[in-house]
């Protein structure tokens, strides 16, 4: 029952970050995020227990049908919204935190062929432009905004708003407490 609560729960952030959302039930057929964050579930709990092919096997047939691709051995936290979808990647070693909200467009890819941490972090209460890419083994801190287009292949610290080819910290918000 935790779970049921916990996905109703995810429902209603989406119709809260949303204003086009008009209920959980069109938020539950009509939005890509739903169906993609449902099959990268499964997908992940397949990966963590060593069965590779058939958890890629999901990702591949979940980003066919809804034009988001999340490798199967991502970590992503509770509350991740991604609006519109389309084009939307996120890489094998990339972490994204809670309450997280990514554009369509949205890259998390990875800058080398190692087998080691090679895309992203993402901390808490991130809002990621469309079209960012955010490149390689890099922190982006809570509470952070990455404007539209942005190319970040350097840390964010916390707090920050980030915009720009490369991505430059444009403005820092000085309450900690608040919570974009």
């Amino acid at each position: 029952m935790k779970a049921w609560k916990q996905f109703l729960a995810e429902l209603d952030y989406i119709q809260e970050n949303d204003p086009a959302a008009r209920s959980r039930w069109e938020v539950f057929w009509l939005y890509p995020s739903v169906h993609a964050m449902i099959a990268h579930r499964c997908a992940h709990y397949l990966y963590r227990h060593q069965w590779f092919f058939l958890a890629r096997f999901i990702s591949q047939i979940s980003r066919f049908f809804t034009g988001i691709e999340i490798h199967p051995g991502a970590e992503i936290g509770r509350f991740f919204f991604i609006d519109h979808g389309m084009g939307v990647v996120i890489g094998e070693t990339a972490k994204v935190g809670n309450y997280c909200v990514l554009y369509h467009g949205v890259t998390l890819g990875g800058t080398s062929t190692s087998r080691s941490q090679r895309h992203p972090t993402l901390g808490n209460h991130i809002i990621i432009g469309a079209g960012a890419q955010l490149l390689g083994d890099i922190i982006i801190g809570d509470n952070c905004k990455i404007g539209a287009n942005a190319v970040v292949v350097t840390d964010i610290p916390h707090n920050s708003v980030a915009v720009g080819m490369p991505a430059k910290v444009i403005r820092t918000i000085e309450d900690k407490d608040v919570h974009i």
